[in-house]
C-alpha cells in the first residue's frame, strides 16, 4: 500500500451553485485535470474525488459536487449525492462568484449543525470585485472569506493557509488506533489469519495500519498467524504486552493466552479510532433485548463483492441467530449509503469503518441517537455473542 489510505485523510468538499469554478478550483489546487470544465450547467455529475498531499497540512481527500441549484429530475438526483457527500466532509469549500442567498445559507447553515468548518472561496475575482456590503452579509454566515481566481491560479497560498487554519482540531491531533497501550521495547502480537477473505500477497487494511503505528511507538510487532499463536507464545521470554486479534479467531487465540495477557481485536480498536467505543459498547448490549423478527441495519463502509462465507453477510447473521435463538433480518447498506429514516430498525450494526473517515462514522452514530436506536460494530457483537466481551475490552481503562 503506497498511498494514505482515503479513510485517514482530510475530506475537503466543494459546494456551492453551478459554474462557479468548483471544478476549475479542484483542477487548480491539484495541477491537473480531475473535474471537468464547462460552460453548460450540471457538468459535474457523481461526486468526484481527488487525493493529493497539501502542504504543510498532509493527505487530503478532495469531494467536487454537484450544483446546490441543480434542477430536473436528474438535478434532483445528482444533488441528493452531493448532500450525501455533505455527510463525510471534515472541511467545506462553500464556492460562490457573486451570488449569495438562500443556497449558500443553506450549506453555512448545514456546516453550523454539524460543526463542520467552512470557508467561503470567492472564486474568478479576475472577473468581479465584491462590493463590502456582500462581504458584509457573507462574512455574517462564514467569517472565514478568501478570494481566488482559478483561471489565473492566484489566491491559492491563501487557500492552502485557510485550510491550515480551519482544519478540524481532532485531524491534527489524530487519536490513537494502539499507541496509548504500549511503551516504546513493548511486544506486540498481531494474529492475522490467511483464509479466502484475505487478499492475495498482501495484509488488509486495518492490519496495515495498526503494524505501522505499533512501529510508530518504538514497539515490536509480531505478526502471525492463528494456528501458530501457541508455539510463537512457547518461544517468547517475556510475556506480550498485548495480543491483537482478528475478530474471527478469537477464541482460538484466548485458548492460547495466559489470562493475565491484555487482548483486543482490530475492530475494536477501529471502533474506538473511527467512532465512539463507548456508545458501541452501550448498543452490542441491545442484543440480549432484541424481539422475534427484529430488523438489524448493516453498513459495509466499502463496496464488495461478498464471498461465500462473508463475515458481514454470512457469518455474523449465522452467530447472532445462534446467539439470541430468534429469528433475525438483515438489511445491507454500502458504501456511502445510509438510510435517513432509522425507524424501521431494532439495530445498527457496523463495520470496522477502514474505508471511510471519522467524520461519517460520527455522523452515523449521531443519526443513531438522534433517533435513539443503538448503533454497534463488527468486533463488538462477534465478541458478545462468543461471550469474549469482557476480554477484549480488558486494555482500555474505562471498561476495566
Amino acid at each position: 500500500m503506497q498511498e494514505t489510505p482515503r479513510g485517514m485523510r482530510l475530506h475537503i468538499g466543494l459546494f456551492g451553485r453551478r459554474n462557479v469554478g468548483k471544478s476549475s478550483l479542484l483542477n487548480a489546487l491539484v495541477g491537473q485535470e480531475v473535474s471537468i470544465v464547462s460552460e453548460i450547467p450540471g457538468t459535474t455529475t457523481d461526486v468526484v474525488t481527488k487525493p493529493m498531499e497539501l502542504k504543510p497540512l498532509g493527505p487530503v481527500l478532495f469531494l467536487d459536487t454537484a450544483g446546490v441549484d441543480d434542477s430536473g429530475v436528474l438535478g434532483l438526483k445528482r444533488l441528493e449525492k452531493s448532500l450525501a457527500a455533505f455527510e463525510r466532509t471534515d472541511l467545506v469549500f462553500l464556492v460562490s462568484d457573486g451570488a449569495w442567498d438562500e443556497y449558500e445559507k443553506h450549506i453555512a447553515d448545514n456546516c453550523r449543525e454539524h460543526g463542520i468548518p467552512v470557508i467561503a472561496v470567492m472564486n474568478k475575482i479576475d472577473a468581479w470585485q465584491p462590493a463590502e456590503a456582500f462581504l458584509n452579509i457573507v462574512r455574517a454566515q462564514v467569517p472565514e472569506v478568501v478570494f481566488v481566481s482559478a483561471v489565473q491560479k492566484s489566491g491559492l497560498d491563501e487557500l492552502r493557509q485557510a485550510v491550515v487554519r480551519n482544519a478540524p482540531k481532532d485531524f491534527l491531533d489524530n487519536p490513537a488506533l494502539v499507541s496509548d497501550l504500549i511503551g516504546p521495547g513493548d511486544q506486540v502480537v498481531l494474529v492475522v489469519p490467511i483464509d479466502l477473505e484475505a487478499p492475495k500477497g498482501r495484509l488488509i487494511l486495518p492490519q496495515v495500519q495498526v503494524i505501522r503505528e505499533v512501529l510508530d511507538a518504538d514497539a515490536c510487532a509480531l505478526v502471525v498467524k492463528e494456528r501458530e499463536l501457541g508455539d510463537l507464545m512457547g518461544k517468547l521470554k517475556a510475556k506480550p504486552t498485548l495480543v491483537i486479534t482478528d475478530s474471527q479467531v478469537m477464541l482460538k487465540v484466548n485458548a492460547n493466552l495466559p489470562v493475565d495477557v491484555k487482548m483486543t481485536s482490530f475492530s475494536v480498536l477501529f471502533a474506538r479510532w473511527k467512532g465512539d467505543l463507548e456508545t458501541f459498547v452501550q448498543g452490542v448490549h441491545a442484543l440480549d433485548a432484541l424481539p422475534e423478527n427484529a430488523k438489524i441495519l448493516v453498513l459495509e463502509a466499502c463496496s464488495h463483492h461478498p464471498i461465500g462465507d462473508d463475515i458481514g453477510r454470512v457469518k455474523i447473521p449465522r452467530w447472532l441467530r445462534q446467539y439470541t435463538g430468534k429469528k433475525l433480518e438483515f438489511i445491507f447498506a454500502a458504501g456511502h449509503d445510509f438510510p435517513a429514516d432509522l425507524s424501521p430498525y431494532h439495530l445498527i450494526l457496523h463495520c470496522g469503518a477502514c474505508m471511510t473517515n471519522r467524520r461519517e462514522v460520527l455522523g452515523r452514530i449521531m443519526a443513531a441517537r438522534k433517533q435513539k436506536i443503538p448503533i454497534t460494530n463488527y468486533g463488538l457483537v462477534i465478541a458478545k455473542s462468543q461471550g469474549m466481551l469482557e476480554r477484549i475490552l480488558s486494555p482500555f481503562a474505562a471498561f476495566a
